[in-house]
């Protein structure tokens, strides 16, 4: 099972008090220090105001965040945990993607969701359209996703998104394209759209024991479209105050979610920012819930 990391942001208020300039060099040095370790990817948080509340603090911007993490790491694997579909036209969100995939040298994955976060949705005018408006509007981004990363120009006529023979030169590095994970724990819509379009569904904040619920049904819903189930790989974003502090504890919740099929565990190493130890007891707890080997004859 592979580990990742969320860089920190701002997000959760880790840089309350911060100048911008510390408060970005601080975010790197986890960055360097996180591929140092082997952590297996970093992800970004799409997100404008700080949680639960909005307060005026630094939150750093996506984007622009794994833009410049391609050119401060060299193997982790880059993207967003997850992007709101909403808050850009898919057809640029996949040039973007495609763009960060060159530059990264084949490392760029799509996190895209249908969003939640009322108050930054209201503050940077998109309104805030009930649940099924929403997740409309990641239906069709999807669509016009897959066809963007696809060969060729891409064409979709959506209620919400629509591209006309849309060039997307490069289309990125990778073969046969870009990853996509879709995230979110809607079983009716969210997981079914996984299931139709994406290469990973990524659970957000479910403990293992639901989890353990869960991929049965992500199985039917793959079952579904014909699709085999072990071609969905299943990402759980464990928010950082739910992750334990000590390696042992970590090993163990890792290895729960290891041992239900879980391909990837991702979070945020908050304490982190001023904890030099933080991260490396994240990595001991990583290492630790790897199952052990056969001795080499």
């Amino acid at each position: 099972m592979d580990v990742g990391i969320i860089v920190p942001q701002g997000w959760t208020g880790e840089y309350a008090g911060m100048a911008p300039a510390d408060a970005w060099r601080r975010s790197v040095e986890i960055a360097r220090e996180a591929e140092d370790l082997g952590f297996e990817s970093q992800w970004a948080f799409d997100h404008m105001h700080t949680t639960p509340d909005p307060t005026d603090e630094i939150t750093f911007e996506s984007h622009t965040v794994l833009s410049a993490l391609a050119a401060h790491t060299s193997t982790v694997r880059l993207g967003h945990i997850v992007s709101c579909a909403a808050y850009r036209n898919p057809a640029l969100l996949a040039k973007m993607i495609s763009t960060l995939d060159v530059v990264s040298h084949g490392r760029a994955e799509l996190g895209i969701g249908a969003g939640w976060k009322r108050d930054e949705w209201e503050a940077y005018g998109y309104g805030f359209p009930p649940t099924r408006e929403r997740l409309a509007i990641l239906s069709d981004a999807l669509e016009v996703v897959t066809r963007m990363f696809a060969p060729g120009r891409a064409t979709f006529e959506g209620r919400h998104a629509t591209v006309r023979d849309a060039i997307n030169e490069p289309r990125g590095l990778q073969d046969p394209s870009i990853p996509i994970m879709v995230g979110g724990n809607g079983p009716n819509v969210t997981w079914r759209l996984a299931a139709a379009h994406a290469d990973e569904l990524n659970l957000d904040a479910m403990p293992p024991e639901d989890v353990e619920r869960a991929m049965t049904v992500i199985a039917e819903r793959c079952r579904e479209v014909d699709r085999d189930p072990s071609s969905l790989r299943v990402s759980v974003h464990v928010w950082w105050e739910h992750m334990p502090r000590e390696p042992e504890e970590i090993a163990e919740l890792l290895g729960a979610y290891r041992d239900l099929g879980v391909a990837r565990v991702q979070t945020l190493p908050r304490d982190a920012v001023s904890d030099p130890e933080a991260l490396r007891r994240l990595a001991d707890g990583m290492r630790m819930a790897e199952p052990a080997q056969e001795a080499a004859l």
